[in-house]
């Protein structure tokens, strides 16, 4: 399994598996077992998932010794906040049965981030986390948490694909030692994705089909990326990417695939900001 080197040392598998978007159960635990099966060690999931269950019944059925897999779940903005943070690892440690988190990650840039922080840190620090980040943080905020705390963020995970690369954000984060890592690389089959005529005669060329394409060329950006399917011939397919390399040019050619905006929403947006902040998870 090819790995990227956190900024504290730790080393992280560069492709994952996430579970966003399967609640039920059963289909979660099942799906997990069997990306366990098919090469996995990296698992993504979130308290805002209402699946962290079925991941560590998952993870305890596989039979794959812990130290083999890399685990993220992320704190939601209405636990924001040191004492609230605290509560919310606890909890979400004891759901995925786990007595140690590999990645906690902040899930939205909004309400006491540094108060979250300082509670990630001394789970850190204490030996219950491994590395900690952010998640749809912009460059400012990232700034913003690295200057006036003092550390730095592990990852940033942030939607990117072929129509929105993230170039800019991209560079500021290798500027700063923060590891990108791709949510949602498949743009959730938007904009035709699986059809597009640029990454069809890519995958054409390479005999490889066009999701693989798309991680081949996240992964050659030392992107780390999270596909997610619940049929594990997918799963394998989308593992079976490290036997071919992109060119160059085919590189630059899907760079012109950018259009530099999110195909869901703006986290900046102020009624998106309102909507997140305010919803509440069913603990």
């Amino acid at each position: 399994m090819q790995t990227v080197t956190l900024n504290n040392g730790v080393e992280m598998p560069i492709i994952g598996f996430g579970v966003f978007q399967i609640p039920n159960e059963k289909e979660c635990e099942n799906t997990v077992i069997d990306a366990i099966q098919t090469g996995y060690r990296l698992i993504d999931t979130a308290a805002s998932y209402a699946n962290e269950v079925a991941v560590g019944n998952a993870i305890k059925k596989a039979g794959i010794d812990r130290k083999e897999l890399f685990i993220t779940t992320k704190v939601w903005a209405e636990d924001m906040g040191y004492e609230k943070t605290k509560l919310a690892f606890q909890k979400s440690l004891d759901k995925l049965q786990l007595e140690y988190m590999d990645l906690y990650l902040i899930h939205q840039p909004y309400g006491d981030v540094f108060g979250s922080w300082k509670a990630m840190q001394e789970l850190y620090h204490e030996g219950k986390i491994k590395a900690i980040g952010v998640s749809n943080f912009h460059p400012d905020r990232v700034m913003d948490l690295i200057i006036n705390s003092g550390f730095a963020p592990a990852i940033n995970q942030i939607e990117t694909h072929p129509f929105h690369q993230q170039i800019e954000s991209h560079q500021f984060l290798i500027d700063n030692k923060v590891q990108m890592q791709s949510w949602g690389p498949f743009a959730e089959g938007k904009n035709d994705i699986f059809k597009n005529e640029i990454l069809t005669i890519i995958a054409e060329k390479h005999n490889k089909s066009v999701a693989q394409v798309i991680l081949r060329w996240l992964i050659q950006r030392n992107i780390i990326a999270i596909p997610k399917s619940v049929r594990k011939e997918r799963m394998a397919e989308n593992f079976d990417i490290f036997d071919f390399e992109l060119s160059e040019t085919e590189m630059q050619t899907i760079q012109t695939l950018d259009n530099k905006t999110s195909l869901f929403f703006d986290h900046r947006d102020p009624n998106m900001v309102k909507w997140i902040s305010e919803r509440k998870l069913n603990q």
